[in-house]
């Protein structure tokens, strides 16, 4: 298909649906606000990242924006790379350029949170090269609804049940920007198939050891019981509207206790001590992150054995996240863990 012909598509679809044409414009004033001349998409090959791919080439196409289409092969499964392939012809079927980056790190352990921490840095090293300092990802409604299910499973305290904000700071200073996050996945799913006539299933979103499917299966039950994700949603919003007064608090808290140089942080324990616990879980997370540039934090359970083992008299040192813990006195350090390759 030719690049004026799949113009012509792009129009078509988003002036005859109102409500797609209504997701168009609230997209178009997101990216409008973030004043950048390039963007990287991270695309997989699903009904949300195709959807976003094609709001991205319509902003493209009417503001000149440079915009890089990147896909992360991890090989994890025998079809993969085949269907990268698959997913590159289709868009460039409608004039658009995919780029397709392997993987070449072996995961074998905890693969869907390595997985992504792999994805991150290949994306964050695209973003590098090229210069780009703004990436999107398809995220939405339903993924902050299984997010906050996952994170209240884990005990997570009010700031992982806010959920997943707009804005998340990656390495390098680039910014992850979901333009997506309070779009309903039906409505992505018909941009998609309007757009491309299909989209890729990865069968892994069907794999019942993963805990994120087994909250996708509930979606259902919980209709029939009453209960639809948009009143979820309703609460995670006013847990996140909480959230921001609270972390107006913690920003005071954090510089007067915290001190950071390049490769270290010090925390004065005795005044750690004195913060209530979801405080400190925040005070950790954020120290792990300034340190290693972390996209994900530790899990909850792991940050509240480090808070409790801390308390203990004959704590000496530990490890969490990359990061070694090791308290001297009144003081608690914070250094990034040598690997075994240094």
């Amino acid at each position: 298909m030719s690049k004026k012909n799949s113009n012509v598509i792009l129009k078509d679809i988003f002036k005859s649906n109102p409500e797609i044409a209504k997701i168009y414009l609230d997209f178009k004033k997101k990216l409008s606000n973030l004043k950048s001349k390039s963007f990287a998409v991270a695309v997989s090959g699903g009904p949300d990242s195709l959807a976003l791919v094609a709001l991205s080439k319509k902003f493209s196409n009417e503001n000149k924006k440079k915009f890089f289409f990147i896909l992360i092969d991890h090989r994890l499964r025998k079809n993969s790379s085949k269907e990268a392939k698959a997913v590159r012809g289709l868009l460039n079927q409608h004039g658009i350029a995919l780029k397709i980056i392997v993987n070449h790190q072996r995961i074998t352990r905890n693969i869907q949170s390595k997985a992504r921490e792999v994805r991150y840095k290949l994306l964050t090293d695209f973003c590098k090269k090229h210069k780009v300092k703004i990436l999107l990802t398809a995220h939405n409604l339903e993924d902050q609804v299984e997010t906050f299910f996952i994170r209240l499973s884990r005990g997570s305290g009010l700031k992982g049940l806010s959920g997943m904000d707009f804005s998340t700071d990656l390495s390098g200073n680039i910014k992850l920007k979901r333009p997506l996050l309070n779009i309903n996945k039906k409505y992505l799913v018909n941009i998609s198939n309007g757009i491309f006539g299909k989209y890729f299933n990865d069968p892994s979103n069907k794999n019942e050891k993963y805990l994120r499917t087994k909250i996708r299966r509930l979606k259902h039950p919980l209709k029939k019981s009453g209960i639809n994700y948009e009143q979820i949603i309703k609460s995670i919003n006013n847990l996140n509207s909480s959230k921001e007064t609270l972390d107006l608090y913690f920003k005071e808290i954090f510089q007067k206790i915290i001190k950071k140089s390049k490769n270290k942080i010090v925390i004065q324990f005795d005044e750690f001590k004195k913060l209530n616990l979801d405080t400190k879980i925040q005070m950790i997370n954020k120290s792990i992150k300034m340190l290693k540039k972390n996209y994900y934090p530790p899990r909850s359970k792991k940050v509240l054995n480090l808070i409790y083992n801390l308390n203990n008299r004959n704590y000496k040192r530990s490890t969490l996240g990359g990061c070694l813990f090791d308290k001297k006195k009144d003081l608690l350090y914070l250094k990034i863990e040598k690997s075994n390759n240094n």
